[in-house]
Protein backbone atom coordinates (compact mmCIF):
# COMPACT_ATOMS: atom_id res chain seq x y z
CA UNK A 1 0.00 0.00 0.00
CA UNK A 2 1.72 3.39 -0.72
CA UNK A 3 0.09 7.13 -0.76
CA UNK A 4 -0.59 8.68 -4.29
CA UNK A 5 1.33 11.47 -5.96
CA UNK A 6 -0.23 14.93 -5.51
CA UNK A 7 -2.10 15.51 -8.89
CA UNK A 8 -3.26 18.74 -10.36
CA UNK A 9 -6.25 18.69 -8.88
CA UNK A 10 -4.18 18.49 -5.37
CA UNK A 11 -2.09 21.44 -6.06
CA UNK A 12 -5.45 23.30 -7.21
CA UNK A 13 -6.89 22.05 -3.70
CA UNK A 14 -4.25 24.02 -1.55
CA UNK A 15 -4.14 27.06 -3.71
CA UNK A 16 -7.88 27.10 -3.00
CA UNK A 17 -6.89 26.35 0.49
CA UNK A 18 -4.65 29.05 0.93
CA UNK A 19 -7.27 31.68 -0.62
CA UNK A 20 -10.10 30.15 1.50
CA UNK A 21 -12.06 29.25 -1.18
CA UNK A 22 -15.30 27.42 -0.60
CA UNK A 23 -15.23 24.59 -3.21
CA UNK A 24 -18.54 22.96 -4.52
CA UNK A 25 -19.53 20.52 -2.21
CA UNK A 26 -21.05 17.88 -4.70
CA UNK A 27 -17.49 18.18 -6.86
CA UNK A 28 -15.48 17.16 -3.37
CA UNK A 29 -17.82 14.38 -2.56
CA UNK A 30 -17.53 12.65 -6.36
CA UNK A 31 -13.41 13.13 -6.12
CA UNK A 32 -13.50 11.52 -2.67
CA UNK A 33 -15.96 8.84 -3.94
CA UNK A 34 -13.72 7.97 -6.50
CA UNK A 35 -10.52 7.83 -3.98
CA UNK A 36 -12.45 5.48 -2.00
CA UNK A 37 -13.40 2.93 -4.74
CA UNK A 38 -9.39 3.20 -6.09
CA UNK A 39 -7.94 2.80 -2.52
CA UNK A 40 -9.57 1.41 0.49
CA UNK A 41 -8.43 -1.42 2.10
CA UNK A 42 -10.23 -4.62 4.09
CA UNK A 43 -7.60 -5.02 7.13
CA UNK A 44 -8.39 -8.44 7.74
CA UNK A 45 -7.28 -9.30 4.35
CA UNK A 46 -4.37 -6.54 4.28
CA UNK A 47 -2.54 -7.12 7.37
CA UNK A 48 -0.61 -10.63 8.84
CA UNK A 49 -2.38 -10.59 12.48
CA UNK A 50 -0.98 -14.04 13.07
CA UNK A 51 2.73 -12.86 12.52
CA UNK A 52 4.69 -12.57 15.99
CA UNK A 53 5.70 -9.63 17.39
CA UNK A 54 9.27 -8.88 16.58
CA UNK A 55 11.62 -8.96 19.93
CA UNK A 56 13.28 -5.30 20.94
CA UNK A 57 10.64 -3.50 18.54
CA UNK A 58 8.50 -0.58 19.50
CA UNK A 59 4.77 -0.36 19.60
CA UNK A 60 4.67 3.18 19.19
CA UNK A 61 7.95 5.64 18.55
CA UNK A 62 9.27 6.26 21.57
CA UNK A 63 9.38 9.84 20.80
CA UNK A 64 5.58 10.04 21.19
CA UNK A 65 5.20 7.80 24.38
CA UNK A 66 4.15 9.82 26.72
CA UNK A 67 7.22 9.71 29.15
CA UNK A 68 9.76 10.16 27.12
CA UNK A 69 12.75 12.01 28.09
CA UNK A 70 10.86 12.70 32.08
CA UNK A 71 13.47 11.81 34.64
CA UNK A 72 11.33 8.46 35.19
CA UNK A 73 11.32 7.36 31.60
CA UNK A 74 15.46 7.75 32.43
CA UNK A 75 15.07 5.52 35.22
CA UNK A 76 12.64 2.73 33.44
CA UNK A 77 14.60 -0.13 31.89
CA UNK A 78 14.71 -0.35 28.03
CA UNK A 79 11.89 -3.82 28.41
CA UNK A 80 9.81 -1.50 30.58
CA UNK A 81 9.82 1.34 27.84
CA UNK A 82 9.01 -1.15 25.42
CA UNK A 83 5.84 -2.30 27.39
CA UNK A 84 4.89 1.35 27.88
CA UNK A 85 4.63 1.56 24.01
CA UNK A 86 3.03 -1.23 23.90
CA UNK A 87 0.36 -0.44 26.16
CA UNK A 88 0.05 3.43 25.11
CA UNK A 89 -1.07 2.24 21.70
CA UNK A 90 -3.55 -0.24 22.87
CA UNK A 91 -4.56 2.87 24.84
CA UNK A 92 -4.74 5.35 21.83
CA UNK A 93 -6.69 1.98 19.95
CA UNK A 94 -9.07 2.57 22.90
CA UNK A 95 -9.45 5.96 22.48
CA UNK A 96 -9.85 6.07 18.49
CA UNK A 97 -12.55 3.60 18.52
CA UNK A 98 -14.88 5.88 21.07
CA UNK A 99 -14.06 8.87 19.06
CA UNK A 100 -15.01 6.97 15.70
CA UNK A 101 -18.25 5.86 17.71
CA UNK A 102 -19.16 9.44 18.60
CA UNK A 103 -17.72 10.43 14.50
CA UNK A 104 -20.37 8.14 13.06
CA UNK A 105 -23.32 9.40 15.05
CA UNK A 106 -22.55 12.92 14.08
CA UNK A 107 -22.12 12.45 10.32
CA UNK A 108 -25.60 10.25 10.18
CA UNK A 109 -26.88 13.02 12.21
CA UNK A 110 -25.45 15.78 9.18
CA UNK A 111 -27.25 13.51 6.60
CA UNK A 112 -30.13 12.95 7.87
CA UNK A 113 -32.75 15.31 6.78
CA UNK A 114 -30.26 15.83 3.00
CA UNK A 115 -31.46 14.30 -0.18
CA UNK A 116 -29.56 10.72 -0.31
CA UNK A 117 -28.91 10.57 -3.62
CA UNK A 118 -26.51 13.25 -3.56
CA UNK A 119 -22.96 12.62 -4.03
CA UNK A 120 -22.68 14.18 -0.51
CA UNK A 121 -24.50 12.00 1.35
CA UNK A 122 -23.34 8.92 -0.35
CA UNK A 123 -19.56 9.89 0.72
CA UNK A 124 -20.90 10.61 4.49
CA UNK A 125 -22.17 6.72 3.95
CA UNK A 126 -18.55 5.66 2.87
CA UNK A 127 -16.88 7.72 5.43
CA UNK A 128 -18.89 5.70 8.35
CA UNK A 129 -18.05 2.67 6.26
CA UNK A 130 -14.39 3.16 6.61
CA UNK A 131 -14.91 4.19 10.22
CA UNK A 132 -16.42 0.84 11.29
CA UNK A 133 -13.41 -1.23 9.34
CA UNK A 134 -11.12 1.25 11.57
CA UNK A 135 -13.04 0.46 14.78
CA UNK A 136 -12.72 -3.30 14.04
CA UNK A 137 -9.33 -2.80 13.16
CA UNK A 138 -8.24 -0.99 16.26
CA UNK A 139 -10.29 -3.60 18.35
CA UNK A 140 -8.38 -6.82 16.76
CA UNK A 141 -5.32 -4.85 17.67
CA UNK A 142 -5.84 -4.67 21.18
CA UNK A 143 -6.83 -8.30 21.35
CA UNK A 144 -3.67 -8.81 19.29
CA UNK A 145 -1.39 -6.87 21.32
CA UNK A 146 -2.81 -8.92 24.59
CA UNK A 147 -3.45 -5.53 26.82
CA UNK A 148 -6.42 -4.50 28.46
CA UNK A 149 -8.72 -2.68 26.88
CA UNK A 150 -8.41 1.45 27.83
CA UNK A 151 -11.58 2.61 27.78
CA UNK A 152 -12.30 6.43 28.55
CA UNK A 153 -13.09 7.53 32.23
CA UNK A 154 -17.13 7.51 33.32
CA UNK A 155 -16.95 11.41 32.67
CA UNK A 156 -15.39 11.50 29.70
CA UNK A 157 -18.16 8.60 28.26
CA UNK A 158 -21.04 11.20 29.76
CA UNK A 159 -19.14 14.25 27.98
CA UNK A 160 -19.43 12.39 24.58
CA UNK A 161 -23.04 11.59 24.99
CA UNK A 162 -24.05 14.95 25.77
CA UNK A 163 -22.03 16.22 23.05
CA UNK A 164 -23.19 13.74 20.39
CA UNK A 165 -26.74 14.88 21.22
CA UNK A 166 -26.01 19.21 21.12
CA UNK A 167 -23.64 19.19 18.90
CA UNK A 168 -24.30 21.62 15.90
CA UNK A 169 -22.79 20.96 12.42
CA UNK A 170 -19.78 23.24 12.17
CA UNK A 171 -19.09 21.73 16.19
CA UNK A 172 -19.59 18.32 14.75
CA UNK A 173 -17.00 18.73 11.96
CA UNK A 174 -14.30 20.90 14.09
CA UNK A 175 -14.63 17.76 16.41
CA UNK A 176 -13.92 15.51 13.81
CA UNK A 177 -10.72 17.09 12.81
CA UNK A 178 -9.58 17.18 16.71
CA UNK A 179 -9.77 13.49 16.64
CA UNK A 180 -8.61 12.50 13.39
CA UNK A 181 -5.45 15.37 13.01
CA UNK A 182 -3.87 14.86 15.75
CA UNK A 183 -3.35 10.86 15.51
CA UNK A 184 -3.20 11.56 12.03
CA UNK A 185 0.18 13.40 12.53
CA UNK A 186 1.58 10.72 14.71
CA UNK A 187 0.32 7.65 12.52
CA UNK A 188 2.35 9.30 9.83
CA UNK A 189 5.64 9.06 11.74
CA UNK A 190 4.71 6.03 12.75
CA UNK A 191 4.04 3.89 9.62
CA UNK A 192 7.34 4.26 7.95
CA UNK A 193 9.54 3.36 11.32
CA UNK A 194 11.43 0.75 10.86
CA UNK A 195 11.78 0.58 14.87
CA UNK A 196 7.95 -0.26 15.03
CA UNK A 197 6.03 -3.46 14.93
CA UNK A 198 5.10 -4.28 11.02
CA UNK A 199 1.48 -4.63 12.56
CA UNK A 200 1.25 -1.52 13.59
CA UNK A 201 2.87 0.33 11.08
CA UNK A 202 0.25 -1.66 9.02
CA UNK A 203 -2.57 -0.45 10.43
CA UNK A 204 -1.00 3.30 10.93
CA UNK A 205 -0.86 3.06 7.10
CA UNK A 206 -3.75 1.77 6.47
CA UNK A 207 -5.56 4.60 8.57
CA UNK A 208 -3.37 7.46 7.11
CA UNK A 209 -5.03 6.57 3.57
CA UNK A 210 -8.20 6.38 4.69
CA UNK A 211 -8.27 9.07 7.06
CA UNK A 212 -7.06 11.52 4.16
CA UNK A 213 -10.11 11.67 2.60
CA UNK A 214 -12.12 12.22 5.81
CA UNK A 215 -10.21 15.05 6.74
CA UNK A 216 -10.80 16.67 2.95
CA UNK A 217 -14.29 15.84 3.76
CA UNK A 218 -14.66 17.41 7.51
CA UNK A 219 -12.42 20.70 6.28
CA UNK A 220 -14.92 21.59 3.45
CA UNK A 221 -17.91 21.24 5.15
CA UNK A 222 -16.22 22.89 7.94
CA UNK A 223 -15.49 26.05 5.97
CA UNK A 224 -18.61 26.29 4.55
CA UNK A 225 -20.50 26.31 7.96
CA UNK A 226 -18.54 28.84 9.28
CA UNK A 227 -19.61 31.52 6.61
CA UNK A 228 -23.27 30.37 6.29
CA UNK A 229 -24.21 29.49 9.91
CA UNK A 230 -26.11 32.02 12.26
CA UNK A 231 -24.09 33.71 14.35
CA UNK A 232 -24.50 31.63 17.36
CA UNK A 233 -23.61 28.71 15.80
CA UNK A 234 -20.42 30.17 14.94
CA UNK A 235 -19.98 30.93 18.79
CA UNK A 236 -21.12 28.06 20.24
CA UNK A 237 -18.25 26.74 18.04
CA UNK A 238 -15.73 28.64 18.71
CA UNK A 239 -16.72 27.87 22.50
CA UNK A 240 -17.52 23.96 22.11
CA UNK A 241 -14.32 23.70 20.13
CA UNK A 242 -12.17 25.20 22.68
CA UNK A 243 -13.77 22.77 25.86
CA UNK A 244 -13.64 19.22 23.15
CA UNK A 245 -10.18 20.22 22.76
CA UNK A 246 -10.08 20.31 26.52
CA UNK A 247 -11.47 16.98 27.26
CA UNK A 248 -9.50 15.23 24.42
CA UNK A 249 -5.91 16.76 25.23
CA UNK A 250 -6.56 14.70 28.83
CA UNK A 251 -8.08 11.62 27.79
CA UNK A 252 -5.76 11.29 24.94
CA UNK A 253 -3.52 8.49 27.29
CA UNK A 254 -5.12 6.37 30.04
CA UNK A 255 -3.08 6.65 33.07
CA UNK A 256 -4.15 3.29 33.94
CA UNK A 257 -1.59 2.81 31.49
CA UNK A 258 1.07 3.20 33.83
CA UNK A 259 -0.32 1.45 36.97
CA UNK A 260 0.24 -1.82 34.32
CA UNK A 261 3.67 -1.34 33.41
CA UNK A 262 4.70 -1.41 37.34
CA UNK A 263 5.16 2.62 37.20
CA UNK A 264 3.20 5.18 40.12
CA UNK A 265 0.37 6.18 37.92
CA UNK A 266 0.45 9.55 39.96
CA UNK A 267 4.03 10.44 39.72
CA UNK A 268 3.57 9.56 36.10
CA UNK A 269 0.92 11.64 35.12
CA UNK A 270 2.29 14.32 37.28
CA UNK A 271 6.02 13.92 35.28
CA UNK A 272 3.94 14.10 31.70
CA UNK A 273 2.06 17.42 32.87
CA UNK A 274 5.57 19.15 33.42
CA UNK A 275 7.23 17.79 30.31
CA UNK A 276 8.11 19.94 27.83
CA UNK A 277 8.91 17.17 24.90
CA UNK A 278 5.26 16.12 25.34
CA UNK A 279 3.80 19.46 24.98
CA UNK A 280 5.48 20.12 22.08
CA UNK A 281 4.29 17.05 20.72
CA UNK A 282 0.93 17.60 21.19
CA UNK A 283 1.07 21.32 19.94
CA UNK A 284 3.55 19.99 16.77
CA UNK A 285 0.27 17.26 15.93
CA UNK A 286 -2.13 19.79 16.54
CA UNK A 287 -0.40 22.50 14.53
CA UNK A 288 -2.16 22.03 11.24
CA UNK A 289 -5.55 21.56 12.11
CA UNK A 290 -5.12 24.99 14.58
CA UNK A 291 -3.75 26.96 11.68
CA UNK A 292 -6.50 25.86 9.69
CA UNK A 293 -8.85 26.79 12.64
CA UNK A 294 -7.70 30.05 13.03
CA UNK A 295 -8.07 30.72 8.94
CA UNK A 296 -11.55 29.95 8.59
CA UNK A 297 -12.14 31.92 12.55
CA UNK A 298 -12.62 29.09 15.19
CA UNK A 299 -9.77 30.26 17.17
CA UNK A 300 -11.38 33.70 18.28
CA UNK A 301 -12.78 34.79 21.84
CA UNK A 302 -12.92 32.38 24.64
CA UNK A 303 -12.44 29.14 22.14
CA UNK A 304 -8.91 30.63 21.67
CA UNK A 305 -8.40 30.57 25.54
CA UNK A 306 -9.96 27.52 25.83
CA UNK A 307 -7.79 26.15 23.09
CA UNK A 308 -4.94 27.06 25.12
CA UNK A 309 -5.72 25.88 28.47
CA UNK A 310 -5.50 22.27 26.62
CA UNK A 311 -2.48 22.73 25.75
CA UNK A 312 -2.49 22.09 21.68
CA UNK A 313 -2.24 25.89 20.75
CA UNK A 314 1.05 27.60 21.88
Amino acid sequence: MTTQPLTDADALDGLRDALGLIKDREQVAERLLDASAKHSFDPDEELDWDAPFEEGLWFWPPELVSLYGTPLWKRMGEEQRLLLSRHEAAALASLGIWFELILMQLLVRHVYDKAATSAHVRYALTEIEDECRHSRMFARLVTRGGTPWYPVSPLHQQIGRLFKTVSTTPGSFTATLLGEEVLDWMQRLTFPDERVQPLIRGVTRIHVVEEARHVRYAREELRRQMVTAPKWSQEFTRVGSGEFARVFSVAFVNPEVYTNVGLDKREAVAQVRASAHRRDVMQQGAKRLTDFLDDIGVLRGVGRRLWKSSGLLA
